[in-house]
């Protein structure tokens, strides 16, 4: 049996400051260039990790820029793996967060982050523990891509 391979990790810790984002937003997106994904796929695994920094900013920390969010980028050949972690308590996925896939909330202004993590990405979990939160996220590199670097 042939062994797994072992991801290449870049990891960031910020202050829970949204401002900050901008530095999470920029590491992500030359990551996704490392990873030869295309402008729409960057565009979208770009945007989830900022979803997931702002939850994780206004939901966990409460804006407490004392503490701090930490970002794992987990390059593997066939995907790439973000991991998000807060100090935060949880939440419930399916009792917090409203469909907004419904006319009465489509053009909501908020609630819409998990959405459009789901939306982006191919796996979003959530983690609830003693120390926090984390928002896992994947995203599989195309398999014309895959079949190029074998």
């Amino acid at each position: 049996m042939p062994e797994a391979p072992v991801p290449e990790i870049i990891s960031l810790r910020l202050p829970s400051r949204l401002e900050l984002l901008a530095v999470l937003d920029r590491v992500a997106l030359t990551i996704c260039e490392r990873m030869e994904f295309d402008e729409d796929t960057s565009s979208q695994m770009s945007m989830s990790v900022i979803e997931a920094g702002t939850n994780a900013i206004q939901h966990g920390h409460k804006r407490d820029a004392s503490k701090f969010i930490e970002v794992d980028f987990k390059l593997y050949p066939d995907r790439l793996e973000v991991d998000v972690r807060d100090q935060g308590k949880g939440f419930d996925p399916g009792s917090l967060v409203p469909d907004v896939t419904t006319p009465d909330h489509l053009l909501d202004m908020r609630g819409r982050g998990i959405f459009i993590m789901r939306s982006c990405c191919d796996e979003v979990d959530f983690e609830f523990g003693r120390n926090g939160t984390v928002c896992h996220l994947v995203k599989h590199r195309a398999a014309a891509r895959r079949a190029a670097d074998a």
